[in-house]
């Protein structure tokens, strides 16, 4: 049995670790306000590209009336044998189960479409190192194009699954434009029959007691405005009252503040019998907006992803503050005890010697 003064250092040092934890969940809890604040005014920009474009699907002939086929090539649906798949992560640990449950829906979704050529591009840190072990890297080669410019020409595929991207610190600062970079790409490469269909893998969050695990599908554009989704993770009933108890003790509302006013908003311009009169001609317009329309998904996703890791690391540094404090009592009992031991051995001595004399 340990003594006194071992347990007392013991003690010192999970005092020390439940400090750290309860200071690492108050900034967890600062930058989920941040976090929601962003999300939340990211979304009437998606549901307003979404309004102005399905206001223009009565302007413009999607199909082609000679051939019958449609017009833009991003609402073209193929056999899928090439699949993009984009996996959002953190970049940061001590966040509970958050990184491992959004590799293992991606596994799941890998595994489920084995008879598939698989790209993966990693978005976050954790989930980069994971695949990295896991999947080869594609390699790429130098070609240099008629405009002369040098553009990477893919190599031979050495397995059926392959990581083709990575964007480590991504989510720590979100940069627009290094997301528009990323939507341009995989419309350059489905319009090139480079890949068939493209998918994301994230968290979404609607509230700290109210997000899910999604695996949503972002091409073929299928219904403009309406969320494609292939598969979901409902969190349990304990982890939402595990997260609702982190976040009322950090201040934090268990429901997001509302922005049904300015989604509804969004709504009535695509909806509304209005014959809106536009600078540019409306073909033009619906094919410029559709690459925007995928940036907005995209970067709506990954607002929504962030906001989801800091409650996710709020919850975990609640829950080890949590467990610090019950250490804390249990080894004061048995350094109490341990004392309480040894004053009474000592007690027992001396009688004993008091009555040897």
């Amino acid at each position: 049995m340990a003594n006194v003064l071992d347990l007392r250092r013991r003690i010192r040092s999970v005092k020390n670790t439940r400090q750290i934890t309860k200071a690492m969940k108050m900034v967890s809890a600062a930058k989920l306000r941040r976090a929601q604040e962003r999300a939340l005014a990211a979304r009437p920009y998606a549901k307003m590209i979404a309004s102005v474009l399905q206001s223009l699907v009565g302007r413009v002939e999607l199909y082609d009336p000679a051939t019958g086929n449609l017009r833009h090539p991003l609402f073209v649906t193929r056999p899928e044998k090439r699949v993009l798949l984009i996996v959002v992560s953190g970049d940061k640990g001590f966040a509970g189960a958050f990184n491992a449950n959004i590799l293992k829906t991606a596994y799941q979704f890998i595994g489920g479409n084995s008879a598939k050529e698989i790209d993966i591009e990693a978005v976050g840190r954790k989930g980069r190192d994971q695949l990295r072990r896991r999947y080869p890297i594609a390699s790429y080669t130098e070609k240099r194009g008629e405009d002369g410019h040098v553009h990477p020409l893919r190599g031979e595929r050495k397995n059926a699954v392959e990581l083709v991207g990575e964007h480590p610190g991504l989510l720590l600062h979100l940069d627009p434009a290094h997301v528009q970079e990323m939507a341009r790409s995989i419309v350059a490469r489905y319009v090139h029959e480079e890949i068939d269909a493209a998918y994301i893998v994230y968290n979404e969050f609607k509230s700290v007691i109210s997000q899910r695990l999604v695996v949503e599908q972002l091409l073929p554009l299928i219904e403009l405005g309406k969320q494609q989704v292939a598969g979901s993770v409902e969190p349990t009933a304990e982890e939402k009252e595990r997260s609702a108890e982190a976040a009322r003790s950090a201040g934090i509302e268990l429901e997001a503040a509302d922005a049904t006013e300015a989604e509804d908003e969004a709504k009535k311009f695509g909806t509304a019998e209005v014959d809106y009169i536009y600078e540019q001609p409306a073909e033009e317009l619906f094919a410029g907006l559709l690459p925007q329309y995928l940036f907005s998904v995209l970067f709506h996703a990954m607002t929504e992803s962030v906001a989801a890791e800091h409650a996710a690391r709020m919850t975990a540094m609640d829950s080890a503050t949590n467990n610090a404090s019950e250490m804390i009592d249990k080894l004061t009992l048995l350094m109490n005890r341990v004392r309480q031991a040894k004053i009474t051995t000592e007690i027992i001595e001396i009688v004993s010697g008091a009555a040897a004399l």
